[in-house]
C-alpha cells in the first residue's frame, strides 16, 4: 500500500488508479470493514488524527478530483462524507524520499511522464498535507526501506539530482 504524500498530479495513469484503489482499501481498514492491512504503517498518520475517517475521506477527495480532471470516472460516492478539520504534517525528508521513489518508478514504467517531471524541483504535497522541516517519517522507515534498494535512492542523482537540491532551490 502506498498513500503518497505527493500531489496526485504527478502520478501516471497506472499510479493514480492504484492510489484510488489503495485509498479506498485504507478507508475500509480504518472503518474496521476489513481484517487485512490493519497494522499497515501507511495508516499510522491517519490513525493519529482525531477523526481518522474524515482525514482519509479528505485524502480520497483530492485523488478523485485529479481523476476527474483527467477525465476518469472514479466513483466519488465511495468516499466517506466527513470533512477533515485540518491538515497532516509531512516532513520535507519524506517528500524528498517519495519524490525519488516515484521518479524511479516512472523512469521504468512511464518514461515520457518521467521526462515531463524532470523540471520539477519542489514537488507539491497532496492537499491534505502540510510540509514541515524534518527527515523521513518514522512510519516510512518501518516498512519501505526493507522493500526498496537503498542504493537506487542514493543513486537518484543519476535520474533527478541529489535530494538536497530541492531544498536549496526553495531557500534561494
Amino acid at each position: 500500500m502506498r498513500l503518497w504524500s505527493l500531489h496526485p498530479q504527478y502520478l501516471d495513469s497506472r499510479g493514480l488508479v492504484a492510489l484510488w484503489r489503495e485509498g479506498l482499501l485504507a478507508q475500509a481498514v480504518i472503518a474496521g470493514k476489513t481484517a487485512g492491512y490493519r497494522g499497515h504503517p501507511q495508516l499510522l498518520r491517519f490513525r493519529a488524527q482525531p477523526s481518522p475517517l474524515s482525514f482519509i475521506a479528505q485524502y480520497l477527495r483530492a485523488v478523485h478530483a485529479e481523476s476527474a480532471a483527467r477525465g476518469y470516472r472514479f466513483d466519488g460516492r465511495r468516499i466517506g462524507r466527513r470533512r477533515a478539520p485540518g491538515q497532516i504534517d509531512v516532513p520535507e525528508g519524506q517528500m524528498d524520499f517519495e519524490w525519488g521513489h516515484l521518479m524511479n518508478k516512472l523512469a521504468a514504467r512511464a518514461p515520457e511522464r518521467h521526462r515531463d517531471l524532470l523540471a520539477v524541483t519542489s514537488p507539491l504535497p497532496h492537499p491534505l498535507f502540510r510540509v514541515v522541516p524534518g527527515g523521513m517519517a518514522e512510519w516510512e522507515k518501518a516498512e519501505s526501506l526493507s522493500g526498496i534498494d537503498s542504493r537506487r535512492i542514493e543513486r537518484q542523482g543519476d535520474i533527478i539530482g541529489p535530494l538536497d537540491e530541492s531544498r536549496e532551490a526553495k531557500e534561494a
